[in-house]
């Protein structure tokens, strides 16, 4: 068996600009690269490069919301993002590393943006 690391067409593939992706475009790991370690004996593990939670000051604000008493964070994306699986938007434009810390304190304000990187004006 060749080692993909000297095979050239595992070689040409690898630096393929096409990505293959596990993930939904509603994932917060859509398009996050992989890399493959291949271990001493041989092994080869395939994992998520590390994301980085963005920097929230580079998010465009649409809004503001404040958390209510037995706010879910699934609910609040659904209602301003018109999909409740988008709520680590929610999480990156507040610079939370745990969706929940979101939520925990009433009157909370949080920050509905858009996506990270699009410009625009407030609605």
């Amino acid at each position: 068996m060749n080692n993909p690391m000297t095979d050239p067409v595992q070689a040409m593939l690898a630096q393929s600009a096409l990505k293959n992706t596990q993930f939904t475009s509603l994932s917060r790991y859509h398009g996050v690269d992989t890399v493959t370690l291949v271990l001493p004996q041989g092994k080869m593990i395939s994992c998520l490069r590390r994301r980085f939670v963005p920097d929230a000051a580079q998010f465009q604000l649409l809004e503001e919301h404040i958390v209510r008493q037995d706010e879910r964070l699934d609910n609040i994306a659904a209602q301003y993002l018109g999909e409740p699986e988008l709520f680590w938007r929610i999480c990156d434009a507040n610079s939370a590393m745990r969706p929940e810390e979101l939520t925990e304190t009433l009157a909370r304000v949080l920050r509905i943006t858009l996506p990270e990187g699009v410009a625009g004006a407030a609605l």
